[in-house]
């Protein structure tokens, strides 16, 4: 697996877990008003009355309110509103800085301005307070995915590869798994290519619970890529991933039934890949390169329709098979440019 431009942001530290408003809600013992019918938005009910709280709460000065508040709306998805707040604490809350830097970074809010996001981590990563310790790996993370897309700074790989070494550190306890996964795509690249080193980082990330590790891991078990090859661990690796929502995980194991001739096996995992049609959801749900997905899937409706062509594992169905064929190529026409051969040449 290679790595490619379209990293995502590594978020800051804890703020996957708890929602600010399940947060609040809790604290205030926050229970739906019995007055309010359920056909009414309850959900905007509650999030009425937790920016209410918030706002008191800054009024009245309370520790960590104002980046509560910030937070509420960058959660919302009101990044206008996450900015103004986030812009007016982030001399006092470094959280605040990292998120204002996410925003500046991405664009989300306002004009893209990649150069201050860039800056921003920057401030982050050279902070020595006690707290800055949980932030600093993330942001490193962000500074070496900047050098490496060459937005807010000149693309260097070098740099991109140094940053990543200090985010990813298994030494630190913070360490970031996402720069983990990114060095083992890193070493897999043709101008950075080496296996051994792909093959421990994505087995370190993979144990830190990197679902795209796992599905890489798998494949590199499975063809001998930095490792020996080893078939049971390739499966293994494989079928948690595919469990666990890795598409092309998913993509590859079906390849595999289909290439060792378990065609039932082959038609239900390709069909179950090929059906998924929210790459971008499943892409942000299970922290995989949309690419990545796309292969997934593209895999999936390739041996699906190769399936329904033959009759194998299914019953044939030449119209089906049309259809999905054209979907494979639609998600990766390199790809399915690539199997078609191999079946042209008697390959599969």
């Amino acid at each position: 697996m290679e790595l490619t431009k379209d990293l995502t942001v590594e978020h800051l530290p804890g703020s996957r877990g708890s929602s600010v408003i399940e947060t609040v809600s809790n604290e205030e013992n926050l229970k739906p008003n019995e007055s309010q019918s359920l056909l009414e938005n309850e959900e905007q009910h509650f999030q009425e009355e937790v920016e209410e709280i918030l706002r008191k709460r800054v009024l009245d000065g309370k520790e960590g309110a104002e980046f509560q508040l910030g937070q509420f709306f960058f959660e919302k998805g009101e990044y206008e509103l996450a900015r103004c707040e986030m812009e007016k604490i982030q001399n006092k809350d470094l959280r605040a800085k990292y998120q204002l830097g996410v925003l500046y970074y991405e664009g989300l809010g306002g004009k893209e301005n990649p150069k201050k996001g860039f800056e921003l981590m920057m401030d982050v990563a050279s902070c020595k307070t006690q707290q800055a310790q949980t932030f600093i790996p993330a942001a490193q993370y962000n500074i070496g995915r900047a050098y490496f897309q060459g937005y807010g700074v000149r693309q260097s790989d070098f740099d991109a590869e140094r940053w990543w070494l200090k985010s990813g550190s298994d030494d630190n306890e913070f360490c970031s798994v996402k720069a983990q996964t990114a060095l083992g795509m890193y070493y897999s690249r043709p101008e950075t290519f080496n296996l051994k080193k792909a093959f421990y980082w994505h087995s370190i990330s993979s144990d830190n619970g990197s679902l795209e590790s796992q599905g890489a891991l798998g494949v590199m078990h499975l063809y001998g890529m930095g490792c020996s090859r080893d078939k049971k661990e390739a499966l293994q690796c494989l079928r948690s991933a595919a469990d666990r929502g890795n598409a092309y995980a998913m993509g590859q194991l079906a390849s595999y039934y289909y290439n060792s001739k378990l065609y039932t096996k082959a038609a239900e995992m390709a069909e179950r890949v090929a059906l998924i049609d929210n790459l971008d959801e499943v892409a942000e749900t299970t922290q995989c390169l949309r690419e990545f997905v796309s292969k997934g899937v593209s895999l999936g409706c390739f041996y699906l329709a190769r399936c329904l062509q033959l009759g194998a594992g299914v019953t044939a169905d030449m119209e089906k098979a049309k259809k999905f064929y054209s979907l494979a190529f639609k998600y990766d026409r390199d790809l399915t440019a690539l199997l078609q051969k191999q079946v042209t040449h008697g390959l599969m």
